[in-house]
């Protein structure tokens, strides 16, 4: 059934496809973030460490003689020792004059006195961070101003960060993974709904059409209570289908038998020639009438079965015999014998009411066109498959007719005036295929018809 229906993707795909596309882009964001605050973290504790160093040497300087004199603590540049060796730099500078240190180091103008300012800049092609402060000193030629820089590269700080990055990574994966599969489960969990309310659909017989009443999650109610109220609907048409049926076979069989009757009493006490002709062929129109009426119904009722069949255990060596006791009367009236080869039970699980019609309309073919003081045989056969053969010693099928026989109103081409719709071996082919089997038709060896039905 899935090739009749238009399918457009899958709701549990594209549930997990969402998920864990929402938990990519939040393990993406995750690790942007951490690795921010781990940055700004360290780069906070350089800095620390570079203004303490900065603010042990500045707390250095004096005036003596009229000289701006420091005496430098190598100990506040042994503070910015790493593991990775990052190399250090100072600059002592009065003013614009560079006192001491390293003369690419040039502070800021315009510093305010106790407030420390950092900076990175790059030296010869490596990233570093400068630390700046400024102090007034008041010698007696006036004030003086004095400021200290110490540098510092970030080979550690780096090193640092790609530590950090590597474990965000590392973390980012694991949630990554550990969503994903909360998503799948999410998904496989929201889409087994679904699956189960499939499940005990399609396990119901036939003939259930009773509401589905199981629990199920309030987005699924709408679709729930369309399906219960479709086939609420379904069953009262297929009830209201049923009753017509047999209605109408009542309604329409019963007037044709009464009209027939009449005709045939009628017939009778006639003895004009015309009017006897005329009788006999309103007898025969009836019978014609009465047959096709009685075949179409058939074959309604075959339709309206073979989807909602009836399954019980039948025994087929018992149905047949019925079927030869009940139309023995037409056999003896065109002196045929109906010859039942049974060997014993032939049981199946099949649907009892179209299984009578199909060997019905057989027989009654076979009775139709078998000529006179002849004989039809009806054999089980119980070898590979359950089959039962009806042949009769006519003139069998045309060959090149042999194909199309089936078909519904197709009648051979040679029916001498036979009377029929050309529905019975339609009613007996679809009731095969409702059963899982097919309908062979072949010619006997003496040139008699054999219809087989394999079930």
């Amino acid at each position: 059934m899935m090739a009749d229906v238009n399918v457009s993707g899958s709701l549990r795909r594209r549930l997990a496809l969402i998920l864990t596309g929402g938990a990519a882009l939040l393990a993406v964001i995750l690790f942007l973030v951490v690795r921010a605050l781990a940055a700004q973290v360290a780069q906070q504790g350089q800095d620390n460490i570079l203004n303490a160093s900065m603010a042990s040497v500045l707390d250095t300087a004096v005036i003596r003689e009229g000289r701006v004199t420091l005496d430098f603590p190598y100990s506040s540049l042994s503070m910015l020792n790493t593991a990775a060796d990052d190399r250090v730099f100072y600059a002592i500078h009065e003013g614009a004059t560079l006192l001491s240190g390293y003369d690419w180091l040039v502070p800021q103008s315009g510093l305010s006195a106790g407030d420390a300012y950092f900076e990175t800049t790059s030296f010869n092609g490596d990233q570093v961070r400068v630390a700046t402060g400024v102090r007034i000193l008041t010698g007696t030629d006036g004030p003086r101003t004095v400021s200290v820089s110490i540098a510092q590269t970030q080979d550690a700080l780096s090193d640092t960060l790609n530590a950090i990055s590597r474990n965000i990574v590392l973390l980012g994966l694991g949630f990554f993974m550990l969503v994903s599969a909360l998503a799948i489960w999410a998904a496989s969990t929201t889409s087994g709904q679904m699956h189960r309310l499939t499940t005990s659909v399609t396990r119901r017989g036939p003939q259930d059409l009773s509401p589905v009443t199981q629990p199920v999650p309030s987005e699924m109610a709408p679709l729930v209570g369309s399906l219960n109220r479709l086939m609420s609907r379904l069953d009262h048409t297929l009830a209201q289908s049923e009753d017509f049926i047999a209605e109408a076979a009542h309604r329409i069989r019963t007037p044709l038998a009464t009209v027939r009757s009449h005709a045939e009493a009628t017939l009778q006490r006639v003895e004009q020639v015309e009017n006897r002709k005329s009788l006999q062929a309103m007898v025969r129109a009836i019978d014609e009438s009465s047959r096709a009426a009685g075949q179409l119904l058939d074959h309604a009722m075959v339709t309206f079965r073979a989807e909602n069949l009836e399954m019980s255990q039948v025994d087929l060596a018992d149905l047949l015999r019925d079927l030869g006791q009940s139309m023995s009367p037409v056999a003896e009236m065109k002196d045929i014998s109906i010859t039942m080869e049974i060997d014993g039970p032939a049981t199946l699980q099949g649907d009892a009411i179209l299984l009578q019609n199909a060997l019905r309309n057989l027989i009654d073919n076979a009775l139709k066109y078998a000529p006179v003081e002849t004989g039809v045989t009806v054999r089980i056969s119980k070898a590979a498959r359950l089959s039962v053969s009806i042949i009769d010693e006519g003139q069998g099928f045309a060959s090149d007719e042999i194909q199309t026989l089936s078909g519904r109103f197709v009648r051979g081409k040679d029916m001498d005036n036979k009377v029929g719709s050309g529905l019975g071996l339609t009613i007996a082919h679809e009731v095969a295929i409702a059963h899982g089997g097919e309908m062979i038709l072949t010619n006997t060896a003496e040139g008699g018809a054999c219809v087989t039905l394999y079930l």
